[in-house]
């Protein structure tokens, strides 16, 4: 009996302590463990190494039967045993080949997971390199593009910029000669009011004087010598006009190549010089698809090369021009100054046969050239005056121009601007005036002529016609533009 209470000590009360990492083998289970728990693969209890419990589903106690009696109870709570160390039945599911053989599969799952981990990682690492090096090139590439395009824009931007200045001065040398031209225009118009003043005095001979004598014939060749300049002239104004028009459109063109010309190369420059640290810079997300593009290289200098050729065209053709013109100039000078010639010399043989009714005139007429004289001094004041408030015009019409280009709110009606406006209708009132005052002052000389040829026709009466021409028609003859005011310099 004691052996008998000791083996059932050994076996029951005091049994053998198992590691708590200890898995029961599965050959070892009896058929209705088999039958009544679920089976748990060995992947997936290894794969939970943290939640021990796992292992012990199938080692849970279902009582069926329940005491019926508070000894029973106490029986049953006194037996039951609240540990799996303590099951009177203990069991196992793997062996230890399969211990080992877990662990082995999990070293090698583990040799194989970092293996593959260290070789994504080397392969990603080279690839970030490749890619970096690729995209640096394709960078640099676009950064030389860009320099390269700058170094284009700079070329033709200094091309046009040359043709620009050559174009600018040649239109201000033709405008100069222009002015000089209508100067000159404006010069023979007194030879010519002259010439015909002295024609119509002379139809005030009386009696036997009024004859088609050698004056008259040279005064009438003078005044078709006149009218035939002022012809060409005309004709060479009007070409020059055109041709400033020609001048001026290039100029425009060039000017608005150079615009676009200096806004790309800022642009291209600002491009050129942004780098990954550069500020500003920001996604801009399907800016690649939009094409916004209008020439290609090719088409883009022609451009350029077309706008400098047309404008070598009229440059060359203005040259032409202005060299005609100032031929024409010295042509018309040389031609009108030799007819004055003519016209006083046959003055002055007629007036050396008669030189008895010259002292009759001399002094009225003398007073009547003086005041001719104030009142062409006063004219050309009044025209300086003009041409000075001109530029007070100019100023303020630039200035309300100028601040027409204000951006968006900023076009204020201000009262700089309503100064302005006022000060533009001020000068342009003053100049008004002053018009009308070189209107008055001219028709005062008129009036003064006709003053004069009338005092003239009255001595005539009382006098001869040789007294008409040594008075009146030489003394206007004296005044005939010099050869500089004929060829349009002041």
């Amino acid at each position: 009996m004691e052996l008998l209470g000791s083996t059932l000590m050994a076996t029951y009360a005091h049994p053998k302590s198992t590691p708590t990492s200890f898995l029961p083998a599965i050959g070892t289970m009896t058929s209705s463990y088999r039958d009544r728990f679920p089976h748990y693969n060995l992947m997936h209890s290894l794969s939970l190494p943290w939640r021990p419990n796992t292992c012990y589903k199938a080692a849970s106690n279902y009582p069926t039967l329940d005491p019926y009696c508070t000894r029973s109870q106490r029986m049953c709570e006194s037996t039951m045993l609240p540990f799996v160390s303590n099951r009177t039945t203990l069991f196992t599911r793997y062996t230890p080949d399969d211990w080992y053989r877990s662990n082995l599969t999990s070293y090698l799952e583990s040799n194989t997971s970092r293996h593959n981990s260290e070789r994504l990682r080397m392969d990603t690492s080279r690839l970030i390199q490749d890619k970096y090096q690729q995209i640096r090139k394709t960078q640099a590439d676009s950064t030389q593009n860009l320099g390269e395009r700058i170094n284009d824009i700079g070329f033709w931007k200094s091309e046009i910029t040359h043709e620009l200045d050559e174009m600018i001065g040649e239109t201000n040398a033709l405008t100069d000669l222009k002015k000089r031209l209508e100067r000159a225009l404006i010069e023979t118009e007194a030879p010519l009011q002259v010439a015909r003043e002295c024609l119509f005095q002379r139809e005030k001979r009386m009696g036997i004087d009024l004859v088609h004598d050698e004056v008259e014939t040279e005064l009438l060749t003078e005044v078709d010598v006149i009218l035939c300049c002022q012809e060409r002239m005309k004709q060479h104004l009007d070409k020059a006009i055109a041709q400033l028009a020609s001048d001026r459109t290039a100029q425009h063109e060039l000017e608005k190549d150079l615009n676009d010309k200096q806004a790309a190369y800022r642009i291209d420059d600002k491009c050129h010089h942004l780098r990954n640290t550069s500020e500003g810079i920001n996604y801009f997300r399907g800016v690649e698809r939009v094409d916004a593009t209008v020439s290609v290289p090719e088409s883009w200098a022609k451009f350029t090369d077309d706008n400098i050729l047309r404008s070598q065209s009229e440059r060359a053709a203005s040259a032409k021009l202005r060299d005609d013109i100032e031929n024409l100039l010295v042509v018309t000078a040389n031609e009108m100054w030799n007819q004055f010639n003519k016209v006083n010399l046959a003055f002055t043989n007629r007036i050396a046969e008669t030189a008895d009714a010259k002292n009759k005139i001399q002094i009225h007429l003398s007073k009547t050239l003086q005041e001719i004289f104030q009142t062409e001094m006063t004219i050309e004041s009044i025209k300086k005056a003009i041409k000075e408030k001109s530029a007070f015009l100019k100023v303020a019409q630039t200035r309300l121009d100028e601040r027409t280009r204000r951006p968006n709110i900023e076009l204020c009606r201000d009262m700089a601007q309503l100064r302005l406006v006022n000060e533009v209708y001020e000068v342009d009132d003053t100049i008004q005036t002053l018009q009308q005052r070189l209107r008055d002052a001219e028709d005062t000389l008129q009036s003064l002529v006709h003053t004069k040829a009338a005092l003239e026709h009255s001595l005539a009466v009382k006098a001869n016609t040789l007294y008409i021409d040594q008075e009146k028609c030489m003394s206007m003859r004296k005044s005939f533009p010099n050869t500089l005011r004929l060829v349009g310099f002041c």
